[in-house]
């Protein structure tokens, strides 16, 4: 499902919102959600599951192409974790 396929829905469902407002307000959760995993927070959806940052160490890295070793350096990267019910609803 693409973002615009999520408005598109949610517009269905909501007869009284138009498109527009629909796509403003996904992408104020989208932007929410981005603002607090840059600032290191994580973001918890019960039932869905939680947005957090992890920290990746420095490690040494090997190009597939040429087989040269090289440095790797640490960085942050996104993890989304399941929720309980959502785990439970994908494994029925």
């Amino acid at each position: 499902m693409t973002r615009s396929d999520l408005i598109a829905k949610v517009t269905a469902s909501f007869q009284s919102l138009t498109y527009t407002q629909v796509e403003e307000l996904v992408c104020k959760i989208f932007d929410e959600i981005m603002k607090a995993l840059e600032n290191g927070g994580r973001v918890e959806l019960r039932g869905f599951g939680t947005f957090s940052v992890r920290h990746r160490k420095p490690r040494k890295g090997r190009n597939p192409r040429t087989g040269e070793v090289l440095m790797v350096e640490s960085k942050s990267v996104p993890f989304f974790k399941t929720g309980k019910e959502l785990r439970q609803l994908l494994n029925s």
